[in-house]
């Protein structure tokens, strides 16, 4: 077995390497019956070239502070990294047998299942963005490692690819190289340019980029490239023309062969004329040393306190305490340009070097997000919860790299007022929820603003912390607790007929409707659910047993997906009768009053209470 290592490997031996990964490429997808062999073919000598002489990168190591990173952009070309390892012995040959198999670790995209990937990719546009935040992340804790990133032509044309050049040219991110691979077709046929890798990299400069333009399979062009990494000021992008399928002919410039699998017979002719007669070891040059550093002082974090009954906007009360838990050196705030809104101003000016706005550009939010988690900061995501959902594939992706994101969601619901239909989050809590292990916080007032948006940073996975706008009267005193999973009982009696829940503004509402209902003779207990995910449906059950089965839930929310769906999953686990009134957003707004607005949309006080004695008076739903 030849061994490959740095400067020292020759072009013959670089040529191997690659053929070896192209060979791998065709036999992995060949025995699953799947695969993208061509798109692995048409940039293994990129990919060998980098990984023989430019990466930095302890295979033995691969939590390392200083290894170079590689975030496979365009992820359907797993078979190909794979394949590295299994070269670099960071896997067993063997292995590559599993490809695509149950139970496999080699996935048809990548995953984190492998300690030698960062980040999930295969829903393109995403690997350039989440790059950028690694980048950001090195910046950050000044750590040498550069950051690679294999991209596609065919996504480029995702507006999320854009974002991400944009942003790297601003941050000046001389750490970031994109290598382009231009082999002229996506699924569909051939890129919508006549010239593309012209067209891309004058796009590329105009964008503020350092371009190399090459061809893709002259090993000198390509490795003359590659060592202009880390140069220059500015980010380098790698625009390798490249042909589909290269090493094989009888399959090259097909677009029906994208996506396919070669069958036994095609393979076996392939192999014949790729394989090299022994299998090639890849080492690579090591990473830099840097010394070690000690992990700085956690500091005490003290949350702001308000006194009972003073009416705080619940965003002040967000900044207030992301302003002092800055003090967790952890901790990024990332903001899409509604700094002043969110109230993150408070966080930038005493934490600047934490402190990243993206601009309106909420794809690259999250795609920096995940990058800096992936290399073990905290990122807190601040914008509105409407224009999360631009982003949400991201988070849905960020789920499957086991991401850590706090991701802030303002202007919660109707409660806004005159913004608009547009400003408002609606649909959020639905979106949120039905991320595969996310949590869902949704505080009433400031007390509970600032204890849930430190449990937020304590919460691994994804949480979503919704934040209305609007002042409301404090309603809990400084010690109180708020674990997630949890709710609160404002208002009880033993007398209690009937169960009023809600969350955020409407358990102002549902306290008011209280009172009413009070002056009528009939005793309501409201229960605030601030933990929409996971809800504790174990405290309404009991609620319930107690007033009679009779369940008003009210949300400033889509009646879809939101806190009463929450509450009737849980409760159609448990054996138990009751009537229940759900009271959410069924209208289309427009511009009022919070006030009106509320009313209008038939979850303010006088709604809630009419709902109430509805039940009372013995109309209702089963469930």
């Amino acid at each position: 077995m030849t061994e490959l290592a740095g400067s020292e490997v020759t072009k013959t031996q670089l040529r191997r390497l690659a053929d070896q990964l192209r060979a791998d490429a065709i036999r992995t997808s060949t025995a699953a019956g799947s695969g993208h062999p061509t798109s692995a073919m048409s940039c293994a000598d990129v990919v060998a070239t980098l990984m023989s002489r430019h990466f930095r990168y302890d295979w033995a190591d691969p939590a390392h502070p200083d290894n170079d990173r590689l975030v496979l952009s365009k992820g359907h070309v797993s078979g190909l990294w794979y394949s590295v390892l299994a070269a670099a012995g960071a896997i067993e040959v063997e292995e590559l047998s599993t490809y695509r198999q149950r139970g496999s670790r080699l996935q048809g995209h990548p995953t984190p299942d492998l300690p030698w990937v960062d980040v999930a990719t295969g829903s393109l546009g995403q690997g350039l963005p989440i790059g950028v935040g690694m980048a950001l992340a090195a910046r950050l804790a000044r750590r040498p490692y550069r950051v690679w990133v294999l991209c596609g032509d065919g996504e480029l044309a995702e507006g999320s690819m854009w974002e991400a050049f944009d942003k790297a040219a601003i941050h000046r991110l001389a750490n970031l190289t994109a290598i382009i691979d231009v082999n002229g077709y996506g699924q569909s046929g051939p890129v919508p340019h006549r010239s593309p890798a012209e067209t891309y990299a004058a796009r590329l400069r105009a964008f503020g980029w350092q371009v190399a333009e090459i061809d893709g399979h002259d090993l000198d062009q390509v490795d003359a490239a590659l060592a202009q990494a880390g140069t220059n000021a500015e980010p380098l992008a790698i625009v390798a023309r490249t042909v589909k399928g290269q090493g094989f002919e009888e399959i090259t410039h097909r677009a029906e062969m994208h996506g396919a699998a070669l069958d036994e017979a095609t393979a076996r002719r392939a192999l014949a004329l790729i394989e090299p007669p022994e299998r090639v070891r890849l080492t690579g040059p090591p990473p830099p040393r840097k010394p070690a550093q000690p992990p700085p002082a956690r500091t005490e974090v003290r949350l702001p306190r308000y006194a009972v009954g003073a009416a705080v906007a619940i965003r002040d009360a967000f900044g207030d305490a992301l302003a002092e838990l800055g003090e967790r050196p952890e901790v990024v705030v990332i903001d899409g340009d509604v700094t002043v809104s969110m109230r993150t101003d408070r966080f930038a000016a005493r934490h600047p070097g934490r402190f990243i706005e993206t601009y309106i550009a909420e794809q690259q939010m999250l795609g920096t997000a995940v990058g800096l988690s992936a290399r073990g900061f905290t990122p807190v995501v601040s914008t509105y919860g409407a224009f999360l959902s631009r982003g949400y594939d991201f988070v849905r992706m960020a789920a499957i790299s086991r991401s850590r994101l706090v991701l802030a969601g303002s202007h919660g619901g109707v409660e806004i007022g005159r913004d608009g239909p547009s400003q408002m989050a609606l649909e959020d809590l639905a979106a949120m929820r039905a991320i595969h292990g996310s949590v869902v916080l949704y505080p009433s007032e400031a007390v509970s603003a600032g204890a849930l948006t430190k449990a937020a940073l304590d919460t691994g996975g994804i949480c979503y912390l919704r934040i209305t706008r609007n002042a409301r009267p404090v309603l809990y005193g400084p010690e109180e607790q708020f674990p997630v999973g949890g709710a609160k009982t404002p208002r009880s009696d033993e007398r209690d007929s009937v169960v009023l829940a809600a969350a955020g503004v409407t358990v102002h509402e549902a306290l008011e409707a209280a009172d009413t209902l009070a002056a009528q003779g009939i005793h309501a207990r409201v229960l605030d659910l601030y933990s929409v995910k996971p809800c504790d449906t174990a405290t309404v059950r009991l609620a319930l047993a107690a007033t009679g089965g009779r369940l008003v839930v009210a949300e400033d929310h889509r009646p879809e997906g939101g806190l009463g769906a929450a509450i009737f999953e849980g409760l159609a686990e448990q054996e138990i009768t009751y009537r229940a009134r759900h009271l959410a957003v069924r209208t289309m707004p427009g511009s009022a009053s919070p006030a009106e607005q509320l009313d209008l949309a038939g979850i303010s006080a006088g709604h809630i209470a009419a709902a109430a004695r509805d039940l009372l008076r013995g109309g209702d739903l089963d469930r």
